[in-house]
Formats: C-alpha cells, sequence, structure tokens
C-alpha cells in the first residue's frame, strides 16, 4: 500500500468519478483505475461497484475512507514537522485571540509578515473559552487571551504582561488628572463597561459584584474596542484594560482602585503538542510588542 494510492482513493471516493479525480490530480484516468484496482488487490476486496453510469463505495471503500484520510492527514503533519526543521518557517499558522488583543496582534502581525514571508497567517478573533476549544480541537495552533480563572492541565501559558481593569476616558473628561479611581466616584458619570460574556467582563463582574448596579451603565458591549471609541465619541468611561487602548490618541486609562482589578494577558499552547516554529517566532513577536506596551504604560504613569 502506497501513500499515492490512498490519495487517489480518496479524490474518487469523495467525487465518485474517476474522470473529475484524474482532472483534480492532473494525471490519466488510466492511471488511477490502475493504481486503484492494485489496492484493491493488496487488500484483498473491492472499495468500489462499478457500472456503466456510475460508482459507489462498497462497506469495504466506506470503512476505508476515514482511515485514508487519517493516514493522508498524519503523512502531511509529518512532512510539515521534518520541513519546519529544514527551512525554520513554511506553512501555516492559525491564531486564535479575544478582541481585547486586536492591536497587539495586528503589531506583531505587521513584524512576522515582513520578515517571514513563507508562512501565511489566519487570525481567529472568539471568546476566551471558545479559543480554549479550539486549540484542544487543533484548530488554531495558539491562543492569546487573558489568564482563565483556572489552571488547565493541558494547557501551557506564557505570560505576556499584567495589566489592570481602568477607567478609559478622554483627556478632557473631569476624572482625567486622577491617578486611580473608585467605583463610587464613577457614579456620577456615564460609564460603558464589557459585556458577561467577555474575559473583561466576568473578571469586572467577580470582583466589582452588586457595586455595578450604582454605575449610570449606558451600554455593554463584548467589543472593547468599540467600548473605547463609544467613551471617546460621547465622553463617557469606558471600564476596560488599557491594552484596548493602546496608542489611541486623546485618551487616558487611569487604574480602578489600584490592583483590585489585575488581569494577566497570556499565550496559550496545548501541552506535549508539537509547536510549529512559525508558532515560537510568533510568539517572540508577541513578547517583543508586549515589552513595548509595559514601557509605554510605565512612561504615562510617570
Amino acid at each position: 500500500m502506497e501513500l499515492r494510492q490512498l490519495k487517489y482513493f480518496v479524490e474518487v471516493a469523495m467525487s465518485l468519478s474517476f474522470s473529475e479525480a484524474s482532472r483534480k490530480l492532473y494525471i490519466t484516468q488510466g492511471t488511477i483505475s490502475q493504481q486503484i484496482r492494485q489496492l484493491e488487490d493488496e487488500m484483498g476486496t473491492q472499495l468500489f461497484d462499478r457500472t456503466s453510469q456510475k460508482i459507489v463505495l462498497t462497506e469495504a471503500g466506506l470503512e476505508m475512507l476515514p482511515l485514508a484520510l487519517k493516514v493522508i492527514e498524519d503523512a502531511d503533519i509529518c512532512r510539515e514537522k521534518i520541513t519546519n526543521l529544514r527551512n525554520a518557517a513554511v506553512g501555516t499558522l492559525n491564531i486564535g485571540a479575544t478582541r481585547s488583543f486586536c492591536r497587539l496582534i495586528n503589531s506583531a502581525m505587521f513584524s512576522f509578515l515582513r520578515e517571514v514571508p513563507g508562512v501565511k497567517l489566519t487570525v481567529s478573533y472568539k471568546t476566551a473559552s471558545e479559543l480554549l476549544y479550539m486549540l484542544r480541537r487543533n484548530e488554531i495552533d495558539m491562543a492569546v487571551a487573558f489568564r482563565p480563572d483556572v489552571q488547565y492541565e493541558d494547557i501551557v501559558t506564557y505570560p505576556l504582561f499584567r495589566t489592570h481593569l481602568c477607567a478609559v476616558m478622554r483627556n478632557d473628561h473631569p476624572l482625567s488628572d486622577r491617578t486611580q479611581v473608585t467605583l463610587s466616584e464613577l457614579e456620577d458619570y456615564g460609564t460603558v463597561i464589557p459585556g458577561r460574556g467577555s474575559s473583561q467582563g466576568c473578571h469586572f463582574g467577580r470582583f466589582a459584584g452588586i457595586d455595578t448596579g450604582r454605575l449610570k451603565v449606558r451600554a455593554e458591549i463584548n467589543d472593547p474596542h468599540l467600548l473605547v471609541d463609544l467613551a471617546q465619541a460621547a465622553n463617557l468611561v469606558a471600564i476596560i484594560t488599557p491594552v484596548s487602548s493602546w496608542n489611541r490618541s486623546g485618551m487616558v486609562a487611569i487604574p480602578l482602585e489600584d490592583g483590585r482589578f489585575t488581569m494577566t494577558g497570556c499565550v496559550h499552547f496545548l501541552k506535549d503538542r508539537y509547536r510549529k516554529k512559525s508558532g515560537e517566532l510568533f510568539l517572540s513577536m508577541l513578547m517583543e510588542e508586549a515589552a513595548i506596551y509595559r514601557f509605554e504604560r510605565n512612561l504615562q504613569k510617570q
């Protein structure tokens, strides 16, 4: 049994047409028929029921199809691993992130696409729980999100930075000159807060509890950058991490109650899973961008 024969078998099984398979594979129909007959001889059973008008998979063919797909997938993984070792970075890197990290991801992407031209990037923005689910299903190679409350044994985490939930507002807001604010001090001003399904919303709700009931909440939204947009346009206070307002002109981020709302931005990988070289490179670029973020935040505090 050869890998080539399995690929021919899968292509015919998916299209149920020898002519269509030959067109997609750029080989003659006779070559495909010959290779599949050799495969059937080796397996000792017929994989396709051929008639003059159509072909269908036999019971053996139906049983073999998912197994053949798995063998081909494993072979592709093996090839990718060896290629990565030889060429440092090729293929596709699938990244998942919460929207809080959009600006940080974008900054790292600019560097990555410039320095690693052989790798295609795909980026999916989801909630933290959705990202961990995708990570476990091998749908993404890494997840960029705040550290979850629970430590998972199958996840390895690399911290990028620590931050606080802040009151983000325009620099002409009455509270903009404060070094920190309390929830009670925000009661006289309109606020916009993160939605309950987001990491920041869950973190805020857990620590603030019923105190949020006294706030004049004008909007509750899961998109942190939209919260900053609303705060800037309507002169409201957005309760969000400063990473969401990073490099936003005319806005200031004031910590809520000095340390009570600490969060850690992280990169999460599946433990004991092969890690692409391109993923290691992207992680290093994320850490560089996070260091710039920490440096700029320290400058703003001085």
